[in-house]
């Protein structure tokens, strides 16, 4: 079952849109409509806010955490049309970088694998995506893709770093409101269309590229407005898709498992769901929290059945 480990008052004045923990688990970094980037230390089911970062003028959509062989950096991008990277430096956080090049909302960010270096990648309603590098001259170089996504762009994620000929492909995964999942491919200066997968009949909310598992394909997650999760995979270019049993409600986000074989889903009914792809190329639910919730419920009034002379207390 989906069980709670531990809660965090995050001090947050509206609602929360994004949480990551960084790479060691240790530390957590929220974001919200209250305009702020939280940090705190999580270490033995204990909590401690580490800095409040307040330089975003709008809602805060989503966070970011980079490999800790770069230090202790992360990115947060919101509806101000700002991508900022924060950095920590004895114990003192600061922004180091802010990238205003989008005319509307940036709606997600994602840094590559480390194994192509310091780079990342942000998602715009203005339809572009941007690719961000860190240059030998200590500068920030950014590429744009532009129209990337009709009307707007929701998602971005990084292909897992794998190598052909001696070089690393570099490969992006995104999701717009055109309803499409599009793979690009990074050749020769530029950024191309490799792939246009059609599927979903509404907004695509969520896209991620599953960790390599050795298997020599390419497995990804999509979730839309749609109410629907597609998983696909992909061989030498071609992709074809198996979808999730249906769910009752919008689906926000996926996220995969290090190991690239567990996925995470959360919607608008404020579930979270585990799955995995059976022996039978089937993919099953291993865990809800709403049996998680119905089991408590059980376990409860099978507890009440045995205390019915025992006077209850309302909180």
């Amino acid at each position: 079952m989906v069980s709670i480990v531990s809660q965090v008052e995050t001090g947050h004045e509206d609602m929360i849109h994004d949480a990551q923990m960084d790479y060691y688990g240790t530390r957590l970094a929220t974001c919200s409509s209250d305009r702020t980037v939280r940090v705190f230390e999580v270490r033995k089911g204990e909590q401690s806010l580490v800095a409040s970062l307040r330089e975003h003028e709008g809602p805060v959509w989503q966070v970011a955490w980079a490999h800790p062989m770069y230090g202790r950096l992360l990115a947060s991008c919101g509806y101000d049309r700002k991508l900022i990277i924060w950095q920590e430096d004895q114990s003192t956080w600061r922004s180091i970088y802010t990238y205003t090049e989008h005319t509307s909302s940036i709606n997600s960010v994602c840094w590559a694998p480390h194994e192509l270096g310091l780079m990342l990648a942000c998602a715009s309603s203005d339809g572009s995506v941007s690719v961000l590098t860190y240059t030998a001259a200590h500068t920030w170089h950014a590429v744009k893709i532009t129209n990337a996504h009709n009307v707007g762009c929701n998602a971005v994620s990084w292909a897992p770093a794998v190598s052909s000929g001696g070089l690393t492909q570099q490969r992006l995964v995104t999701g717009g409101c055109d309803s499409y999942v599009k793979i690009w491919r990074y050749e020769s200066g530029e950024w191309v269309e490799e792939a246009k997968l059609e599927g979903h009949s509404d907004w695509v909310r969520d896209v991620a590229w599953a960790p390599s598992c050795g298997l020599g394909t390419s497995v990804i997650a999509s979730c839309s407005q749609d109410c629907r999760v597609l998983i696909w995979t992909g061989d030498n270019g071609q992709f074809r898709s198996k979808e999730l049993p249906s769910f009752a409600d919008v689906i926000w986000h996926v996220s995969w498992s290090v190991t690239g074989n567990i996925l995470a889903v959360s919607g608008g009914d404020n579930r979270v769901s585990l799955w995995k792809e059976n022996t039978e190329g089937q993919w099953v639910c291993l865990s809800d929290s709403s049996k998680a919730a119905e089991a408590a419920a059980i376990t409860a009034s099978a507890a009440a059945g045995e205390q019915q002379m025992r006077p209850q207390t309302v909180h």
